[in-house]
Parts: structure tokens; C-alpha cells; sequence
């Protein structure tokens, strides 16, 4: 098949041990994102299959209109917001899902947390600038850890903050919660507590219509000025602008964040680049070696399923009449 790989930011794809997988195919790769649909149609208008690299790329109608060879998304992870799944059906393009690994992220946050509190980033820009001590931070241990979303990742974060001694509040759904309980952990009583009470909120949400703009401005001025919010999810999961205005005055009094509403973030200006008491990370939450064999390998296997007329973990398996399995996709 030709497949296009997309917004491999790193061109780190092709050093995977999986990437040999796709051995007899016509592989390319694209390092830059392309926002403008019209643009990446043409960059990629022969391709008879995509790998999309989580959320990187939105696939749209004016986009699959535009692709008339395009047989299969391969989705690395699994689908979300970023998939107009009805709209690839409508042109007969199969989506095949991967499977998520809760590990790096869970790991990256957890990162953003003990950064966060004891200010390491800002002591090290500052010993490089050749000042000596120039702050304090705050112990991990003894700290109230809030985690709103107790899936795979939550439950990760939690054990990491039992762990280093702290404390851990569960806010999310009912099943969360009792979830939460069941493991020894505190149940936040309700959304306000739960921001009044924690010295440290970390977002563990998958982005849907329910969720988009979940955490508003007021949930974040009733944290402690003393608070660190962590946002490794979804940009969107907070109410547009909230989290800006919310740190200019003051509460909470810090922020680690992975996640942006418009990526790449590339403008050395972006406002919260710009704040002392913010640390942002790229987007690395599941940027890593193992991590990334782990997302890659099934989106590969699946596009080799395909080719050879076997699809597997198909989300929209009524385009599959197109496609007998006695013949294949003919790719």
C-alpha cells in the first residue's frame, strides 16, 4: 500500500523496531503539520492509507473529500475528537483503532507534579544564569494530591502519590468515585471541594462534547494560591482563556501543562510561556521509546491485515462491503 505517516515531529518513527512492519510498502513520512486540508491533500492526494500520530491531525470532511485513494485511517491509540468517524464512513474509508499505553503519560504527569512543586525548572534556568538558590519549593509528601478521571492514568497517579506520601481526593464520575473508595482513596463530596481542598489538581479526562470547557474559571480561583494545576489531557477540557486569567490573579499559584489548544506551539510569546510560575512541556505525555513501540506496532499490524484482505479493529466495519475479504482492498 502507500501509506503517508503523519506529523512525525521528530522523524523518530523510522528508528522504531516495529516500523519494520510495514517492509514492502511505499512508506512516507511527513515531519511538518499541515493545518490548511487543501495543503495536506495535495502532500498526501495518492495515499491509500494513514497513520495518524494520536490528535495530531484532524481528519474532516473537506479533508477526505479531497482523497479520493484513501482506503484506511490506522489510528495510533484510540479514536477520538479528532476523527470525524461518520464522515470517513460516508467516503468509504475504514478506521482501524490501536490501543492506548497508559504508562509514559501517567509517568510525564507525574513529572509535571514534582517539577511543579519544587520549582526545579526555574532553579535551573537560574544556576545557568549564574545565580545560586534563587527559590523554594514545596515537598510532594504531606500534600493533598486532587486527580479528576480515575481510569488507567488516574489510578497510575495515584499510586505514585501514595507513594511519595501524599494525600489523594478522586473527583470524576459516580463510578469514579466509588472506584476511588474501593482503593482506599478520598472521594471529593463535590466539584468544590475538590478544587478548595487539593494542593494539587491534575486532569485525567477523555475530551468529549460532555467535557469540553468541564473545568471553569471559578473551579480554578477557588484553589489555594499555594496550588499547582496540571493539565496532561486536553487543552479544551478547560474553559477557553480561564486558566491564563486564573493564574494572573493568582489562584492557583502555579501550572504545569502538556497540552494546548492550537499545536504546534512554536511562538516563543505564547502568554503562558511567558509566566514564571507555569512549566510547559510539548505535548510529550506519550512521547517515548517504549511508549511509542507500543502505540505504533498495532496501528502497523493493522494496515498489513488490510492489505492482505484481513481487517482487524475496524471502528466503522459496514465500508468493509467495499472491500471483500476474498480479494482485499486490491492496494
Amino acid at each position: 500500500m502507500r501509506i503517508t505517516i503523519l506529523d512525525d515531529y521528530q522523524d523518530a518513527v523510522r528508528q522504531l523496531d516495529c516500523f519494520k512492519i510495514l517492509d514492502g510498502h511505499d512508506v512516507e513520512i511527513l515531519k511538518q503539520s499541515y493545518t490548511d486540508p487543501a495543503l495536506l491533500a495535495e502532500k498526501i492526494k495518492n495515499t491509500e492509507a494513514l497513520v495518524l500520530i494520536r490528535e495530531r491531525t484532524k481528519i474532516v470532511t473537506d479533508l477526505l473529500d479531497k482523497l479520493p485513494n484513501l482506503k484506511l485511517i490506522s489510528q495510533t491509540g484510540k479514536i477520538s475528537n479528532h476523527l470525524d468517524l461518520a464522515a470517513c464512513t460516508a467516503y468509504q474509508v475504514a478506521v482501524a483503532e490501536g490501543v492506548g499505553a497508559p504508562t509514559a503519560p501517567a509517568e510525564l504527569a507525574w513529572l509535571l507534579i514534582m517539577n511543579g512543586l519544587r520549582k526545579l525548572p526555574q532553579a535551573i534556568a537560574a544556576m545557568k544564569r549564574g545565580q545560586w538558590q534563587t527559590n523554594i519549593g514545596q515537598s510532594v509528601a504531606g500534600k493533598t494530591v486532587g486527580i479528576w478521571g480515575y481510569g488507567k492514568i488516574g489510578r497510575l497517579i495515584a499510586q505514585y502519590a501514595k507513594a511519595f506520601g501524599a494525600e489523594v481526593i478522586v473527583w470524576g464520575s459516580e463510578r469514579s468515585r466509588e472506584e476511588a473508595v474501593k482503593d482506599g482513596l478520598l472521594a471529593a463530596a463535590s466539584k468544590s471541594d475538590f478544587f478548595h481542598f487539593a494542593d494539587v489538581v491534575t486532569l485525567h479526562l477523555r475530551l468529549v462534547p460532555e467535557t469540553r470547557g468541564i473545568v471553569k474559571l471559578e473551579d480554578l480561583r477557588s484553589m489555594k494560591p499555594t496550588a499547582l494545576f496540571v493539565n496532561t489531557s486536553r487543552a479544551e477540557l478547560v474553559e477557553q482563556g480561564a486558566l491564563l486569567d486564573a493564574l494572573r490573579m493568582g489562584t492557583p499559584g502555579a501550572a504545569g501543562l502538556d497540552v494546548y489548544e492550537s499545536e504546534p506551539v512554536t511562538d516563543p510569546n505564547y502568554p503562558l510561556l511567558q509566566m514564571p510560575n507555569v512549566i510547559c512541556s510539548p505535548h510529550l505525555g506519550y512521547v517515548e521509546e517504549d511508549g511509542y513501540e507500543k502505540l505504533f506496532k498495532p496501528a502497523f499490524e493493522n494496515i498489513v491485515a488490510f492489505a492482505q484482505g484481513k481487517p482487524q479493529h475496524i471502528a466503522n466495519p459496514e465500508v468493509l462491503k467495499a472491500y471483500p475479504r476474498s480479494t482485499g482492498p486490491s492496494c
